[in-house]
Order: structure tokens, then C-alpha cells, then sequence
């Protein structure tokens, strides 16, 4: 991804500078025992460690130098400690430190007790709403502070409990500033929206059409629709959000139509399990155009409606009738 501009966020600017300025040079068996490793991906690997003089489990994120920006390593710090007071997201220590050949930082040590999809799914649709009002009230705090996450899916949302009644957003690498200018990305992935689609350069082309696209947080709103509807059947709508993908195509149809048909017999295949209401709030939150596209705030409004129609899992809808949904006290929880 090339940045072309940044939106105003000297908060962000400043951590980086005065993190830069102060980060540490030490080699990770000085100050931590590693105990094992947690998770792997391109950016580099999560240990769990204990701190030797403290004795504190963590998780330390671990970026290989040679293919980690300076830059880089510093925004996603400097994002996830800014961010990371909300109950809703995952906690920093406030350690931040390079060695030789890698640049760290030290993370709440969350496990995730279940994968969100397969968990939540097999569960009452009252634990999938826990989970999606704690998804919410962290991407508003996020947004609020001018910030978009970029990554929604189910793999950063981390579950610590067997009913979602504890629920954490993980994962800043792709946090940007709101108004961040993006020329292209490579690739695409389900939960990216349409306008993120546009700039993909996909395999075999050298640069793409479409004007640079700004960050904003209907990017992140799109992203949590895709990942309700995942938490609900288990699986994504789509593969990508092009003209090319048929399951795409389908609910574009249906979505943009000038009146859209309620008749079950309109709604897409993919979609039929939903109730009238649900079909409502997926239009909101995956509005084509994404100056229409809701806020993720704006599932609030269909808590207290049922999503699934009877017999459509996610726990039995007769049962669900008689349980309270129980919000987890977010809420109305103030974050200072």
C-alpha cells in the first residue's frame, strides 16, 4: 500500500516521534522468558513471555526487521496504546523495544477461547448480539478518535468467555488515520468493501484506474457487516466484492434496487435465513455507496429484533424469544 497524504492526527504524529526518540535497544531474552509461541502470520510472530523481574504473562508482538518499517512498527504501537483503554480492545503495557534484528512490543495477554464464527454461531443468537455490541462500541471508540481499523474480521475479534459476554478487537497493523490516501492495495479479501475493491491491483496488472481512495470508517462498517452475516451462517457472502463474484452480484442487485423487494422469494439465496428486520440493518451497514453506508452504531436499533427467521440456527429462534438479550454494560460504560 503507498500512503499519499495523511489526515490531521498530530496525537498519533507526536507518540510516534517522542516513541522514536526513546525506543530502547535490548534483546528480547534480557528482559522477558519466552515460553512459547502463540501466533504467526506476515508480519512476523506473538510470544507468550513472562517479564524476568516482574513475573507479568504477556504477549509480545515480534516484527522482523527486515521486512518491518520503522514507520510502521511505530503507528501500529502508537495506535494500539492510544486505542487501548477501551474494554472492548486489546490492552498494551506501554513496552516498546528493538533488538538486533526485530522491533517488539508488549501486549494484554488475551486467550481466545473460541473462534468467533464457529462459537458464536452454534450458540442463541443473544451471544452473537453480545459479541456484535462490544465489536461496535470498540470501532466507535476507534472512529471516534479519528482512527479506522482496516482489518475487521473474524480473526481479531477474540472471545474470552463460552457466551460472548467478554469480547476484544485485536490487531492495528492496518490502522490508519481517518483521510489517509490509499493509490492501491494488492489483492482483495472478503470483507474489503467495494471502494476498497476498486484500487486492488489484481494479479497480472501494473496499476490500477480508479483515483486514490481516502480511509474512512465506512470501511470498517462494511467490514462489520460482512462479519455479522459470517457469525451467523459461518461462512462469508462472498469471495470479493466485484461484478465478477455471482454471490456478490446478487446482493448488489438486490441492495441497489430504486425499491427493494421484501418478498423472500427476491432475497438472495445466501440471504433468505434472515427476517425482514435483519435484511433491513445488512442494507444499512452494506450500502454500495458508502456515503450512504450506516454507522456501526446503527445495529442498536435492531438488538431487540429477531435476525433469523425459525429453524435458521444459531441456537433454537424459540428458545431465543424467551432470553433476554443481556448487554455486557459497555454501554453505558464511560471511557476516559
Amino acid at each position: 500500500m503507498i500512503e499519499l497524504g495523511l489526515a490531521d492526527g498530530s496525537l498519533i504524529d507526536e507518540l510516534m516521534e517522542l516513541t522514536a526518540q526513546s525506543l530502547s535497544h535490548l534483546e528480547i531474552q534480557e528482559r522477558f522468558n519466552i515460553i512459547k509461541e502463540i501466533g504467526r502470520g506476515k508480519y512476523g510472530k506473538v510470544l507468550l513471555v513472562t517479564h524476568r523481574f516482574r513475573g507479568t504473562p504477556m504477549a509480545l508482538k515480534v516484527m522482523p526487521k527486515a521486512s518491518t518499517k520503522l514507520q510502521g512498527f511505530l503507528r501500529e504501537y502508537c495506535i494500539s496504546l492510544h486505542l487501548s483503554c477501551h474494554p472492548c480492545i486489546v490492552g498494551l503495557f506501554g513496552i516498546a523495544f528493538q533488538s538486533n534484528e526485530h522491533y517488539c512490543f508488549a501486549q494484554e495477554l488475551v486467550i481466545d477461547l473460541h473462534n468467533v464464527t464457529n462459537s458464536c454461531q452454534k450458540r442463541y443468537v443473544s451471544s452473537v448480539k453480545r459479541c456484535v455490541l462490544q465489536i461496535a462500541s470498540a470501532l466507535e471508540f476507534i472512529h471516534s478518535h479519528s482512527l479506522v481499523h482496516r482489518d475487521v474480521k473474524p480473526e481479531n475479534i477474540l472471545l474470552l468467555d463460552n457466551h460472548c459476554c467478554q469480547v476484544k478487537l485485536a490487531d492495528f497493523g492496518l490502522a490508519q488515520k481517518r483521510g489517509t490516501l490509499i493509490r492501491f492495495i494488492t489483492g482483495t479479501l472478503p470483507y474489503m468493501a467495494p471502494e476498497l475493491c476498486t484500487v486492488a491491483l489484481l494479479e497480472g496488472e501494473k496499476e490500477v484506474s480508479a483515483p486514490p481512495l481516502s480511509v474512512e470508517p465506512s470501511l470498517d462498517t462494511w467490514a462489520f457487516g460482512v462479519v455479522i452475516f459470517c457469525i451467523l451462517t459461518g461462512y462469508f457472502p462472498w469471495e470479493r466484492c466485484m461484478d465478477s463474484d455471482d454471490f456478490y452480484q446478487e446482493f448488489a442487485d438486490w441492495c441497489g434496487a430504486e425499491d427493494r423487494p421484501d418478498a423472500e422469494e427476491d432475497v438472495p439465496p445466501l440471504w433468505k435465513r434472515f427476517t425482514p428486520d435483519a435484511m433491513e440493518m445488512f442494507s444499512k451497514l452494506l450500502a454500495l455507496d458508502a456515503g450512504k453506508r450506516s454507522t456501526v452504531g446503527e445495529v442498536r436499533a435492531y438488538v431487540d429484533k429477531d435476525w433469523l427467521k425459525k429453524g435458521h440456527g444459531a441456537g433454537q429462534q424459540q428458545a431465543e424469544e424467551k432470553e433476554q438479550v443481556k448487554l455486557v454494560g459497555y454501554e453505558n460504560k464511560q471511557v476516559k
